[in-house]
Protein backbone atom coordinates (compact mmCIF):
# COMPACT_ATOMS: atom_id res chain seq x y z
CA UNK A 1 0.00 0.00 0.00
CA UNK A 2 0.94 3.56 -0.58
CA UNK A 3 2.45 5.70 1.90
CA UNK A 4 0.06 8.42 2.79
CA UNK A 5 1.87 11.95 3.44
CA UNK A 6 1.25 12.96 6.97
CA UNK A 7 -0.76 16.41 7.56
CA UNK A 8 1.79 17.91 9.45
CA UNK A 9 2.71 21.05 8.86
CA UNK A 10 -0.91 21.04 7.36
CA UNK A 11 0.16 24.04 5.18
CA UNK A 12 3.05 24.57 2.42
CA UNK A 13 3.22 27.76 1.21
CA UNK A 14 5.38 27.82 -2.45
CA UNK A 15 6.19 31.64 -3.31
CA UNK A 16 6.26 31.63 -7.45
CA UNK A 17 7.77 34.55 -8.65
CA UNK A 18 7.38 34.44 -11.78
CA UNK A 19 4.61 37.13 -12.30
CA UNK A 20 7.22 39.61 -10.61
CA UNK A 21 9.79 40.02 -13.76
CA UNK A 22 9.26 43.20 -15.32
CA UNK A 23 7.72 43.80 -18.87
CA UNK A 24 10.56 44.73 -21.34
CA UNK A 25 10.53 48.27 -22.04
CA UNK A 26 12.27 50.88 -25.03
CA UNK A 27 12.27 54.19 -24.57
CA UNK A 28 10.24 55.99 -27.16
CA UNK A 29 12.98 58.99 -27.42
CA UNK A 30 16.06 57.28 -27.93
CA UNK A 31 18.24 59.21 -30.71
CA UNK A 32 21.16 58.51 -32.62
CA UNK A 33 24.05 60.91 -34.28
CA UNK A 34 26.38 59.84 -36.87
CA UNK A 35 28.85 61.78 -37.87
CA UNK A 36 32.52 63.09 -38.21
CA UNK A 37 34.67 64.51 -35.83
CA UNK A 38 37.87 65.33 -37.74
CA UNK A 39 39.74 63.24 -35.69
CA UNK A 40 39.02 64.73 -32.31
CA UNK A 41 37.54 63.18 -29.03
CA UNK A 42 38.45 59.88 -27.14
CA UNK A 43 35.53 58.17 -28.27
CA UNK A 44 36.32 54.89 -30.82
CA UNK A 45 35.23 54.78 -34.01
CA UNK A 46 31.95 53.36 -35.18
CA UNK A 47 30.75 52.54 -31.17
CA UNK A 48 27.57 54.01 -30.06
CA UNK A 49 28.72 56.36 -26.93
CA UNK A 50 25.91 57.84 -24.77
CA UNK A 51 26.32 61.42 -24.56
CA UNK A 52 24.63 62.84 -20.97
CA UNK A 53 25.84 66.16 -20.79
CA UNK A 54 27.87 68.61 -23.46
CA UNK A 55 30.92 67.92 -21.49
CA UNK A 56 30.73 64.22 -22.53
CA UNK A 57 30.14 65.33 -26.04
CA UNK A 58 33.13 67.26 -25.69
CA UNK A 59 35.27 64.48 -23.77
CA UNK A 60 34.00 62.16 -26.64
CA UNK A 61 33.87 63.56 -29.71
CA UNK A 62 35.87 67.03 -29.78
CA UNK A 63 39.82 68.13 -29.55
CA UNK A 64 40.21 69.89 -26.23
CA UNK A 65 43.26 71.48 -25.37
CA UNK A 66 43.16 73.21 -22.35
CA UNK A 67 40.27 75.77 -22.46
CA UNK A 68 39.52 75.75 -25.97
CA UNK A 69 37.77 73.22 -27.76
CA UNK A 70 38.07 72.57 -31.65
CA UNK A 71 34.53 71.76 -33.05
CA UNK A 72 33.04 69.51 -35.36
CA UNK A 73 30.03 68.43 -36.85
CA UNK A 74 29.31 65.69 -34.51
CA UNK A 75 29.98 67.48 -31.52
CA UNK A 76 28.06 70.46 -32.53
CA UNK A 77 24.82 68.75 -33.36
CA UNK A 78 25.00 66.60 -30.35
CA UNK A 79 25.64 69.65 -28.57
CA UNK A 80 21.82 71.36 -30.77
CA UNK A 81 20.54 68.26 -29.43
CA UNK A 82 21.18 68.58 -25.61
CA UNK A 83 19.83 71.75 -25.68
CA UNK A 84 16.11 70.72 -26.88
CA UNK A 85 13.86 70.90 -24.49
CA UNK A 86 11.86 68.21 -23.03
CA UNK A 87 15.34 66.13 -23.67
CA UNK A 88 15.05 62.89 -25.53
CA UNK A 89 15.66 59.51 -22.96
CA UNK A 90 18.90 58.92 -24.52
CA UNK A 91 21.54 60.47 -27.03
CA UNK A 92 24.03 58.07 -28.44
CA UNK A 93 27.29 59.74 -30.78
CA UNK A 94 28.65 57.31 -33.25
CA UNK A 95 32.32 59.15 -34.38
CA UNK A 96 32.79 57.84 -37.93
CA UNK A 97 36.17 56.44 -39.30
CA UNK A 98 37.28 58.13 -42.76
CA UNK A 99 34.03 59.24 -43.52
CA UNK A 100 32.67 55.84 -43.54
CA UNK A 101 29.14 55.93 -43.18
CA UNK A 102 28.18 52.59 -43.93
CA UNK A 103 30.08 51.35 -40.83
CA UNK A 104 28.98 54.03 -39.27
CA UNK A 105 25.26 53.35 -39.72
CA UNK A 106 25.73 49.27 -39.00
CA UNK A 107 27.14 49.61 -35.69
CA UNK A 108 23.67 51.08 -34.81
CA UNK A 109 22.18 47.75 -35.74
CA UNK A 110 22.39 46.41 -32.37
CA UNK A 111 21.18 49.34 -30.13
CA UNK A 112 17.72 48.07 -30.30
CA UNK A 113 16.78 50.75 -28.20
CA UNK A 114 17.14 53.37 -30.97
CA UNK A 115 14.18 55.07 -32.57
CA UNK A 116 15.32 58.00 -34.45
CA UNK A 117 18.52 58.57 -36.56
CA UNK A 118 20.25 61.57 -38.09
CA UNK A 119 23.88 62.22 -39.89
CA UNK A 120 25.91 65.55 -38.39
CA UNK A 121 25.17 68.20 -40.47
CA UNK A 122 25.43 65.90 -43.71
CA UNK A 123 22.75 66.90 -46.61
CA UNK A 124 24.38 64.99 -49.79
CA UNK A 125 21.60 62.79 -51.78
CA UNK A 126 23.87 59.77 -51.46
CA UNK A 127 24.61 59.55 -48.37
CA UNK A 128 21.50 60.25 -47.24
CA UNK A 129 20.23 57.52 -49.44
CA UNK A 130 21.93 55.30 -46.99
CA UNK A 131 20.35 57.02 -44.05
CA UNK A 132 16.64 55.84 -45.37
CA UNK A 133 18.10 52.56 -46.23
CA UNK A 134 19.23 52.17 -42.57
CA UNK A 135 15.91 52.97 -41.16
CA UNK A 136 13.95 51.06 -43.56
CA UNK A 137 15.57 47.78 -43.11
CA UNK A 138 15.93 48.43 -39.38
CA UNK A 139 12.37 48.78 -38.97
CA UNK A 140 11.45 45.75 -41.57
CA UNK A 141 13.72 43.69 -39.20
CA UNK A 142 11.87 44.74 -36.24
CA UNK A 143 13.57 47.59 -34.67
CA UNK A 144 11.47 50.57 -35.93
CA UNK A 145 13.47 53.89 -36.47
CA UNK A 146 12.69 57.30 -38.29
CA UNK A 147 15.22 58.77 -40.27
CA UNK A 148 15.72 62.35 -39.74
CA UNK A 149 16.82 64.69 -42.60
CA UNK A 150 17.33 68.62 -43.53
CA UNK A 151 16.97 70.31 -46.90
CA UNK A 152 20.09 71.71 -47.83
CA UNK A 153 20.16 75.53 -45.79
CA UNK A 154 22.69 76.48 -48.73
CA UNK A 155 19.81 76.17 -51.22
CA UNK A 156 18.83 80.17 -52.51
CA UNK A 157 15.71 81.73 -51.73
CA UNK A 158 13.69 82.23 -55.09
CA UNK A 159 10.16 81.95 -56.74
CA UNK A 160 11.01 78.22 -57.31
CA UNK A 161 12.24 77.56 -53.93
CA UNK A 162 10.01 74.78 -52.88
CA UNK A 163 9.27 72.97 -55.68
CA UNK A 164 13.17 73.11 -56.63
CA UNK A 165 13.59 71.29 -53.26
CA UNK A 166 11.23 68.84 -53.89
CA UNK A 167 12.41 67.66 -57.35
CA UNK A 168 15.85 67.36 -55.80
CA UNK A 169 14.69 65.16 -53.50
CA UNK A 170 12.77 63.05 -55.01
CA UNK A 171 14.14 62.55 -58.80
CA UNK A 172 15.75 59.05 -58.65
CA UNK A 173 17.01 57.94 -56.32
CA UNK A 174 14.26 59.59 -54.23
CA UNK A 175 14.87 60.07 -50.72
CA UNK A 176 10.59 59.79 -49.94
CA UNK A 177 10.26 56.45 -48.17
CA UNK A 178 7.42 53.92 -48.65
CA UNK A 179 7.19 52.38 -45.66
CA UNK A 180 6.83 55.95 -43.64
CA UNK A 181 10.49 56.52 -42.06
CA UNK A 182 11.62 59.45 -43.05
CA UNK A 183 11.14 63.12 -41.52
CA UNK A 184 12.59 65.75 -43.92
CA UNK A 185 12.95 69.62 -42.31
CA UNK A 186 13.85 72.43 -43.60
CA UNK A 187 15.79 75.83 -42.34
CA UNK A 188 16.96 78.07 -44.67
CA UNK A 189 20.16 79.71 -43.64
CA UNK A 190 19.82 78.54 -39.63
CA UNK A 191 22.77 79.22 -37.72
CA UNK A 192 23.76 77.81 -34.52
CA UNK A 193 24.82 79.61 -31.34
CA UNK A 194 28.43 80.06 -33.21
CA UNK A 195 26.62 81.92 -36.46
CA UNK A 196 27.83 78.60 -38.22
CA UNK A 197 25.33 76.09 -40.32
CA UNK A 198 23.34 74.41 -38.11
CA UNK A 199 22.24 70.91 -38.21
CA UNK A 200 18.21 71.61 -37.97
CA UNK A 201 17.54 67.62 -38.45
CA UNK A 202 19.52 66.77 -35.53
CA UNK A 203 18.29 69.36 -33.42
CA UNK A 204 15.22 68.36 -34.87
CA UNK A 205 15.15 64.67 -33.89
CA UNK A 206 16.11 65.29 -30.37
CA UNK A 207 12.91 68.21 -29.72
CA UNK A 208 10.46 65.57 -31.13
CA UNK A 209 12.03 62.53 -29.51
CA UNK A 210 11.47 64.34 -25.94
CA UNK A 211 8.03 64.29 -26.54
CA UNK A 212 5.51 61.38 -25.84
CA UNK A 213 4.75 59.54 -29.36
CA UNK A 214 1.14 60.59 -29.49
CA UNK A 215 1.98 64.13 -29.22
CA UNK A 216 1.61 65.86 -32.33
CA UNK A 217 4.59 67.81 -33.71
CA UNK A 218 3.34 70.48 -35.08
CA UNK A 219 4.04 73.84 -33.42
CA UNK A 220 6.11 72.47 -31.06
CA UNK A 221 9.44 74.29 -30.04
CA UNK A 222 12.76 73.78 -31.35
CA UNK A 223 15.59 75.32 -29.67
CA UNK A 224 19.37 76.51 -30.63
CA UNK A 225 18.93 77.88 -33.99
CA UNK A 226 18.64 81.10 -35.50
CA UNK A 227 17.23 82.13 -38.79
CA UNK A 228 17.39 85.99 -40.08
CA UNK A 229 13.92 87.45 -41.07
CA UNK A 230 15.24 87.70 -44.78
CA UNK A 231 15.81 83.96 -44.82
CA UNK A 232 12.38 83.03 -42.99
CA UNK A 233 9.64 81.28 -45.48
CA UNK A 234 7.12 82.99 -46.84
CA UNK A 235 3.05 81.42 -46.55
CA UNK A 236 3.30 80.62 -50.35
CA UNK A 237 6.38 78.65 -49.05
CA UNK A 238 5.11 77.07 -46.04
CA UNK A 239 2.39 75.45 -47.64
CA UNK A 240 4.10 74.35 -50.10
CA UNK A 241 7.30 72.83 -48.58
CA UNK A 242 4.39 70.99 -46.31
CA UNK A 243 1.79 69.79 -48.90
CA UNK A 244 5.17 68.06 -50.59
CA UNK A 245 5.68 66.51 -47.48
CA UNK A 246 8.71 68.79 -46.06
CA UNK A 247 8.94 70.02 -42.43
CA UNK A 248 9.35 73.89 -42.64
CA UNK A 249 10.41 75.66 -39.24
CA UNK A 250 8.64 79.18 -38.87
CA UNK A 251 8.81 82.20 -36.33
CA UNK A 252 5.10 82.71 -36.01
CA UNK A 253 4.53 86.24 -34.65
CA UNK A 254 1.13 84.36 -33.22
CA UNK A 255 3.58 82.54 -30.10
CA UNK A 256 3.85 84.77 -27.43
CA UNK A 257 7.91 84.78 -26.89
CA UNK A 258 9.44 84.22 -30.20
CA UNK A 259 11.05 81.30 -31.38
CA UNK A 260 11.22 78.50 -34.07
CA UNK A 261 8.81 75.93 -34.55
CA UNK A 262 7.63 73.07 -36.63
CA UNK A 263 5.14 74.02 -38.83
CA UNK A 264 3.58 70.65 -40.04
CA UNK A 265 3.70 67.16 -38.42
CA UNK A 266 4.03 65.04 -41.58
CA UNK A 267 6.46 62.52 -42.99
CA UNK A 268 8.26 62.29 -46.02
CA UNK A 269 6.75 59.24 -47.63
CA UNK A 270 4.46 58.14 -49.89
CA UNK A 271 1.97 56.44 -47.93
CA UNK A 272 -1.02 58.42 -47.38
CA UNK A 273 -1.92 56.07 -44.72
CA UNK A 274 0.91 56.79 -42.15
CA UNK A 275 0.95 60.36 -43.16
CA UNK A 276 1.88 61.58 -39.58
CA UNK A 277 4.80 61.63 -37.11
CA UNK A 278 2.90 61.27 -34.18
CA UNK A 279 0.71 58.04 -35.91
CA UNK A 280 3.98 56.48 -36.81
CA UNK A 281 5.30 56.49 -33.68
CA UNK A 282 2.29 55.81 -32.10
CA UNK A 283 2.17 52.67 -33.61
CA UNK A 284 5.98 51.61 -33.37
CA UNK A 285 5.39 52.17 -29.20
CA UNK A 286 2.43 49.75 -29.41
CA UNK A 287 3.94 47.16 -31.51
CA UNK A 288 6.97 47.00 -28.70
CA UNK A 289 4.55 46.60 -25.77
CA UNK A 290 2.90 44.26 -27.06
CA UNK A 291 5.82 42.26 -28.69
CA UNK A 292 7.50 43.00 -24.73
CA UNK A 293 4.18 41.85 -23.23
CA UNK A 294 3.52 38.81 -24.58
CA UNK A 295 6.67 37.23 -25.28
CA UNK A 296 6.03 35.55 -21.69
CA UNK A 297 2.69 33.73 -23.34
CA UNK A 298 4.77 31.79 -25.73
CA UNK A 299 5.55 27.89 -24.70
CA UNK A 300 2.91 28.62 -21.86
CA UNK A 301 -0.58 29.42 -23.24
CA UNK A 302 -2.34 26.70 -24.23
CA UNK A 303 -4.60 26.71 -27.54
CA UNK A 304 -8.06 25.57 -25.34
CA UNK A 305 -10.50 28.13 -24.26
CA UNK A 306 -9.10 28.44 -20.41
CA UNK A 307 -5.73 29.17 -22.39
CA UNK A 308 -6.98 31.66 -24.87
CA UNK A 309 -8.66 33.82 -22.64
CA UNK A 310 -5.53 34.07 -20.37
CA UNK A 311 -3.65 35.60 -24.25
CA UNK A 312 -6.71 37.68 -24.41
CA UNK A 313 -6.25 39.19 -20.63
CA UNK A 314 -2.78 39.90 -22.19
CA UNK A 315 -3.48 41.76 -24.44
CA UNK A 316 -6.08 43.94 -22.92
CA UNK A 317 -3.79 44.29 -19.58
CA UNK A 318 -1.43 46.18 -22.74
CA UNK A 319 -3.85 48.16 -24.01
CA UNK A 320 -6.06 48.92 -21.33
CA UNK A 321 -3.24 51.78 -19.80
CA UNK A 322 -3.13 52.94 -23.76
CA UNK A 323 -6.73 54.05 -23.66
CA UNK A 324 -6.92 55.38 -19.98
CA UNK A 325 -4.21 57.52 -20.50
CA UNK A 326 -5.39 58.65 -23.65
CA UNK A 327 -3.01 58.17 -25.96
CA UNK A 328 -5.80 55.53 -28.23
CA UNK A 329 -9.27 56.22 -27.94
CA UNK A 330 -10.64 52.78 -28.12
CA UNK A 331 -9.35 49.43 -29.26
CA UNK A 332 -10.81 45.93 -29.48
CA UNK A 333 -9.12 42.48 -29.34
CA UNK A 334 -10.08 39.28 -31.70
CA UNK A 335 -8.92 35.81 -31.55
CA UNK A 336 -11.07 33.63 -34.33
CA UNK A 337 -9.51 30.46 -32.35
CA UNK A 338 -11.11 31.76 -29.02
CA UNK A 339 -14.28 32.38 -30.54
CA UNK A 340 -14.88 29.12 -32.17
CA UNK A 341 -14.16 27.57 -28.94
CA UNK A 342 -16.44 29.31 -27.28
CA UNK A 343 -19.25 27.68 -28.64
CA UNK A 344 -20.20 24.23 -27.99
CA UNK A 345 -17.65 21.70 -30.68
CA UNK A 346 -20.96 20.13 -32.04
CA UNK A 347 -21.85 23.78 -33.49
CA UNK A 348 -19.01 24.17 -35.18
CA UNK A 349 -18.86 24.26 -39.20
CA UNK A 350 -16.07 22.24 -41.35
CA UNK A 351 -14.28 25.39 -41.91
CA UNK A 352 -14.61 26.02 -37.95
CA UNK A 353 -12.86 22.79 -37.06
CA UNK A 354 -10.28 23.24 -39.74
CA UNK A 355 -9.09 26.17 -38.16
CA UNK A 356 -9.00 25.12 -34.73
CA UNK A 357 -7.33 21.48 -35.85
CA UNK A 358 -4.59 23.67 -38.07
CA UNK A 359 -4.03 26.38 -34.69
CA UNK A 360 -3.42 23.21 -32.69
CA UNK A 361 -1.02 21.46 -35.30
CA UNK A 362 0.79 24.78 -36.07
CA UNK A 363 0.70 25.96 -32.73
CA UNK A 364 0.18 29.24 -34.18
CA UNK A 365 -2.61 31.46 -33.18
CA UNK A 366 -3.52 35.02 -34.59
CA UNK A 367 -4.25 37.84 -32.71
CA UNK A 368 -6.46 41.02 -34.33
CA UNK A 369 -6.13 43.90 -32.44
CA UNK A 370 -7.80 46.91 -33.91
CA UNK A 371 -6.67 50.54 -32.21
CA UNK A 372 -9.03 53.91 -32.89
CA UNK A 373 -6.37 57.00 -32.55
CA UNK A 374 -7.42 60.44 -31.93
CA UNK A 375 -4.92 62.41 -33.26
CA UNK A 376 -4.58 66.03 -32.45
CA UNK A 377 -6.07 68.95 -33.93
CA UNK A 378 -3.66 70.73 -37.09
CA UNK A 379 -6.02 73.11 -38.72
CA UNK A 380 -9.08 75.06 -37.25
CA UNK A 381 -11.37 76.67 -39.69
CA UNK A 382 -12.92 79.40 -37.75
CA UNK A 383 -16.38 81.36 -39.35
CA UNK A 384 -16.22 85.07 -37.84
CA UNK A 385 -19.83 86.50 -38.69
CA UNK A 386 -19.97 90.09 -37.57
CA UNK A 387 -23.46 91.43 -36.94
CA UNK A 388 -24.85 95.09 -35.87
Amino acid sequence: MASVAAAYPFIEVLIDTSLLAPVAQRAPGVIAIVGSTAGGGTAPANVPLVVDTATDAASLFAAVSGNTLTSNPLYESLRLALLQDPRPSKIYGVKLADSNLDAGLAALEAADDVTFVSLANITDKASLGKLKAHAENMSAAGQKRIAVMMVDPTIAKKPTYAADVNAGLTSAPSLKSDASRVLMVAARSAKNGAGTQADTASAAMAAIAGFAPSTSIVLKRLRGITITVADQYSPSEIKALSEFGIVPIIEPALIVGGGFFFAEGRLFTADANLLFVDTVRTLDDIDFRLKSGLIGAIGDARITKPGLIGLKTRVDGIMGPLKRATTIDDYTIDIPVLNILSVPESSWTAAERALVTDARANRSIDVFVSVTYGPAVHRLRVTLQPKF
